[in-house]
């Protein structure tokens, strides 16, 4: 694999959606997903104490494109099909538990128990999908050789923060459009340092002799405060 294919370009901020229009009861959700499956980007919570989500090179560009769309899009909801499950996939632990991801903006206030009933609908075969080119400006893209800020936040009720909530096998991230694109470069930052890397070095999951991985937070007491870890790895298998 040639380290330049990690290269971030402005076709990686560019990408086929579906848009879902769906009413539940007096209420009307916008509903964006991936037009194609992510077939190499899976979730997972692990002994209930952090968040493992494992991407390639592209499918984990597209996740990042697509948590800079949540940032712009204040009345939609962003839905990520991930799950995944650990025995078709050998990077995981044996108890770790596949979920699924959606992306809310704060001023929207969508109630995770609603989520279970909205996406039967989604998923229904008669559902209306209108498919779109999502286009975001080159400006909410990482630069190349971007620094990501590791300082922790002063205070943990920042209101930057992408509160967690888990429902119906899904994990929900809910916040502002700052903390959307303050957590995505997170994401583009492993798949930029993860080719070049799975190119040269000998890869174990989890283990020391390669492993290109980022965490979204960085507080020595996280769980202290209520928030689980978002930790997220390049997976090299997937890129062979």
């Amino acid at each position: 694999m040639n380290a330049s294919t990690a290269t971030l370009t402005r076709d990686s901020l560019r990408m086929k959606i579906k848009v879902q229009q769906v009413r539940l009861g007096d209420e009307e959700y916008r509903v964006i997903s991936p037009f194609r499956p992510l077939k190499n980007g899976a979730l997972y919570t692990y002994k209930s104490d952090q968040y493992n989500m494992y991407v390639d090179r592209a499918d984990g560009r597209r996740i990042g494109a697509l948590w800079l769309l949540a940032a712009r899009s204040p009345r939609s909801l962003v839905y990520l099909p991930m799950r995944t499950p650990a025995k078709e996939f050998g990077g995981v632990h044996d108890d770790e538990t596949p979920l699924d991801l959606v992306l809310a903006h704060r001023a929207l206030q969508f109630r995770p128990s609603r989520w279970k009933k909205l996406r039967t609908h989604i998923r229904a075969g008669n559902a209306s999908r209108e498919i779109r080119t999502a286009r975001l400006p080159e400006g909410d893209l990482p630069a190349d050789t971007c620094e990501i800020n590791y300082a922790a936040p002063s205070d943990p009720k920042n209101r930057n923060l992408l509160h967690q909530h888990v429902h119906a096998e899904t994990l929900f991230l809910t916040g502002s459009t700052k903390a959307f694109r303050e957590a995505a470069p997170h994401i583009f930052t492993v798949t930029k340092e993860g080719p070049p890397a799975a190119a040269t070095e000998l890869y174990i999951s989890g283990g020391c002799n390669y492993h290109v991985c980022r965490s979204i937070y960085h507080w020595p007491d996280l769980d202290a405060h209520g928030w689980e870890q978002i930790h997220v790895e390049f997976c090299p298998p997937w890129s062979r």
